[in-house]
């Protein structure tokens, strides 16, 4: 017994599996990945690009925090350096010298151990109880956003502060 043999073995195959050519070029979803894609991809970029901004900005406030309390660690040694109220603040620059704008201010404030507010320069007249000496280092730094969001502001302002006792 001889077979018949189609004219288009193509044809067959695809009847075989229970479709038409036709069938094929009218369903194919190879096209689709590609247009979702197409629509996907601005967003996934611009969350990469604001989660960059944003670990960024994260990092500049963890510098100006860390800054100042270079300054204090500095200043907090003893009662000569915690008179060097420029020396705190280049030792809170020096610490901070990855951020650009970084300004640090410096100071020192004396306490009697009872509570009453006085300036270290009479502390000794002024207090009868025990004198105690605290620098306090304020750190603040504007940063620029690489990429401007509309909504968001065009600069930050970070700041940082931090205050100790002195060592006696």
């Amino acid at each position: 017994m001889k077979h018949a043999t189609p004219k288009n073995s193509h044809d067959c195959r695809d009847q075989r599996a229970g479709r038409s050519v036709r069938h094929t070029f009218i369903h194919n979803e190879g096209g689709q990945a590609l247009v979702e894609l197409a629509l996907v991809m601005p967003i996934f970029v611009l969350l990469l690009i604001g989660a960059a901004e944003f670990a960024r900005l994260a990092y500049a406030s963890i510098e100006v925090s860390n800054a100042a309390r270079a300054g204090i660690q500095y200043g907090a040694q003893n009662r000569i350096t915690a008179m060097d109220i420029s020396g705190m603040a280049q030792a809170a620059a020096n610490d901070g010298s990855n951020i650009t704008s970084l300004q640090a201010t410096a100071s020192n404030f004396c306490v009697c151990s009872n509570g009453t507010s006085i300036t270290c320069a009479n502390a000794a007249a002024n207090c009868t109880a025990r004198i105690l000496e605290y620098v306090q280092v304020n750190t603040s730094a504007v940063v620029n956003p690489l990429f401007y969001c509309p909504g968001l502001p065009k600069t930050f302002t970070l700041q940082g502060q931090a205050t100790m006792r002195v060592e006696q």
